[in-house]
């Protein structure tokens, strides 16, 4: 505990962590040696002072050398996750959610890594556990799954042991209106270790913030993006209704973008188009999608982030070429029988 408050103090005077003392902090973070006092101290200092993104980096390797290991080495080389950050506030449909059925469905393996609604209505978790996904599966079933239906998911809290020591801290910081690096450390935990990621962003600093890790970590190939709705408002998501901010990382390092639906021969939507609502609702829009239904918009911004995984997956040669195929694969018939697949399946 010692430690851990001479770091404090150092955090407090302005000084940024090397990677051997976030190390160090990490594992004293999912300890029992630290008091959650201790511990909560440490985290307000590092959010006063701003992570680096050197330090998320540093805390996401850390932690990811502590998340179970589903066993899918294999598949990570080839395999992609699409995933947010949350807490933009925006009230989006579970774009992601979607996304994954769409990519699995295009042969491209999809582990997707999420969580219940925190800061939302209804998360990742809780879309798929609403769509028949079972939320506990061993890894030895959802190894079963990524063979069957092209991808599994790793519902966050199961596959976190080390974060068990944590969450009270966690909540303690919450209820005073705190945020923490875990806020944003979830997108870069994912278990499985897949090669390649669509990483959406609350905010254009975070955006950049991720990207300096994602790099930092080594990622083959991956895009940090996120949705302009107004000054000041933005979502986690590539979207017809926004200016998407795109930088990409390692294979697509070069890329420094800023995309609108035109791009890709798509038209803009409004943002009513692609907003949510609690499980029920978002359950009838998902339905209505896979049914060939559902907002224009919303259908035509899943596509747009579908043709983008396959392309970042390195599947596709462009994403523009792409968005035909991801459409159809949406509103013509075969996400709808991948869900029907995938309840049989975690049902069986």
């Amino acid at each position: 505990m010692e430690f851990l408050t001479t770091l404090t103090e150092s955090l407090g005077a302005g000084r940024n962590l090397s990677d051997v003392e976030v190390g160090k902090a990490a594992a004293l973070l999912a300890s029992e040696e630290a008091s959650d006092e201790a511990k909560a101290a440490f985290l307000s200092a590092l959010s006063r002072k701003g992570e680096t993104s050197g330090e998320v980096a540093a805390f996401a390797g850390a932690f990811r050398g502590m998340a179970m290991d589903p066993g899918m080495g294999d598949v990570a080389p080839r395999a992609i996750d699409i995933v947010g950050t949350g807490g933009d506030h925006a009230g989006g449909f579970n774009v992601s959610s979607m996304v994954t059925y769409v990519v699995a469905c295009a042969g491209v393996p999809v582990m997707k890594h999420g969580n219940r609604g925190i800061t939302s209505k209804c998360g990742s978790a809780d879309l798929f556990a609403a769509l028949g996904v079972s939320l506990d599966a061993t890894p030895e079933k959802l190894r079963g799954a990524m063979r069957a239906l092209g991808f599994a998911f790793f519902f966050a809290p199961s596959w976190h042991p080390a974060f068990k020591r944590i969450a009270p801290v966690r909540r303690m910081l919450a209820a005073r209106g705190e945020r923490t690096v875990f806020n944003i450390l979830g997108p870069l935990l994912n278990p499985g270790r897949p090669a390649h990621i669509v990483l959406g962003a609350a905010s254009p600093a975070l955006m950049e913030k991720l990207r300096d890790a994602l790099d930092a970590l080594g990622t083959p190939s991956g895009l940090a993006v996120h949705g302009v709705i107004s000054e000041g408002r933005g979502i986690d998501e590539l979207t017809t209704s926004t200016r998407n901010l795109v930088r990409g990382v390692g294979r697509l390092a070069a890329v420094r973008e800023e995309w609108g639906p035109s791009s890709f021969g798509l038209a803009a939507s409004p943002f009513s188009d692609i907003e949510g609502g609690d499980i029920a609702q978002n359950l009838s829009i998902a339905n209505a999608l896979a049914g060939g239904g559902g907002p224009r918009g919303l259908a035509d911004t899943i596509a747009l982030n579908g043709a983008a995984a396959l392309w970042v997956a390195g599947a596709r040669p462009d994403v523009r070429g792409s968005v035909g195929e991801a459409r159809d694969l949406l509103l013509g018939g075969a996400v709808r029988r991948r869900i029907s697949e995938a309840r049989d399946f975690f049902a069986g």
